[in-house]
């Protein structure tokens, strides 16, 4: 990696890293978590993507827990059938505290069935990533990077904590309207007693509305972390093809859409200029029109180029010299 880009990485607390399916995400991202711990920053690296390599290019066993890789540095892949499930499960608990214990058991087969609806799991994921993403700032770590699954599901996800914050708002109004509403009902309902025997209706919504701006801080302390460019990178992997090159061109368009500006590419995957093949050759000459054609439409973003490799890389050492 050029020294350049590496120094001002250095300096970033949360580094994303994105890109089109295939061009070789989470080996960048592996292999830069590993520059930040052979320079002794303590790191952690989190793979958001449901189709989990990150462990493969390790070639080590990884799970929901933290598994140390080599000094300095840990690693998670997070198993989105675990969290949903325990996202699910808190969802239970919490409206265990102020529902009805017949209606206990439809409920518990509603939130089963839910499970499995659209936007669920995404819905999961999220939290899980905010958690993770919040909770690593008070847990010693200089750096966090996100490996990320395909662009589509990235810039979603980069853009999902300002509009889940829209939505608790939401929800947080409208449950103060009812709690005021109910309260002027008790006033005058004449019938109305003081027993210490009846349960605390009222700390039961207040619980539901605590549970709630819970839920909004985690999404309004995730939402500053990723427009915090002085602490926050977001970083776009491409091969010199065309279809990775369009994607990453909207991508930068998207982000800058969502002022998340792109803070640099790595270009993987180069081929020498000179083959002694003629087919070899012509894909050569085809990466140059890429490379160029990348030049004019995003020149201005900080790149590093990355040569095309013989062989997989995977392990510590392989990926040490990877850049």
């Amino acid at each position: 990696m050029t020294i350049m880009m590496l120094d001002n990485l250095l300096e970033k607390k949360v580094v994303f890293v994105g890109g089109k399916g295939g061009v070789g995400k989470t080996t960048s991202a592996a292999a830069l978590a590993i520059q930040f711990a052979s320079h002794q920053h303590k790191t952690l690296i989190i793979s958001t993507d449901p189709a989990h390599s990150l462990g493969d290019v390790f070639n080590q066993p990884l799970s929901n827990n933290e598994t140390q890789i080599m000094d300095n540095l840990h690693a998670i892949e997070l198993d989105p059938h675990e969290i949903i499930h325990r996202h699910f499960a808190q969802v239970e608990r919490t409206l265990s505290a102020y529902s009805k214990p017949e209606m206990m058991p439809k409920l518990r087969d509603f939130l089963k069935s839910s499970q499995h609806a659209p936007g669920a799991e995404e819905a999961a994921m999220l939290e899980a990533i905010c958690q993770q993403l919040v909770s690593a700032q008070s847990r010693n770590y200089q750096h966090v990077i996100f490996d990320t699954a395909p662009t589509g599901h990235t810039l979603r996800l980069l853009s999902l904590p300002e509009m889940m914050q829209a939505w608790t708002d939401g929800l947080l109004a409208q449950q103060r309207r009812q709690g005021k509403l109910r309260q002027a009902a008790q006033n005058l309902d004449k019938q109305a007693r003081f027993n210490p025997l009846l349960p605390k209706t009222e700390n039961r919504w207040e619980q539901a509305i605590r549970v709630l701006e819970k839920r909004r801080q985690l999404f309004a302390d995730t939402r500053t972390i990723l427009h915090d460019q002085t602490q926050t990178a977001i970083l776009l992997v491409l091969i010199p093809e065309n279809l990775p090159l369009y994607e990453t061109q909207r991508a930068v368009k998207q982000l800058e859409h969502h002022d998340l500006p792109c803070a640099g590419l790595i270009i993987n995957q180069i081929m020498a200029d000179q083959q002694s093949d003629d087919f070899w050759q012509q894909r050569a000459n085809r990466q140059q029109l890429v490379l160029e054609e990348l030049q004019q439409s995003l020149g201005y973003l900080p790149q590093h180029k990355i040569a095309l490799h013989n062989d997989d890389i995977r392990g510590i050492s392989a990926l040490q010299g990877f850049w």
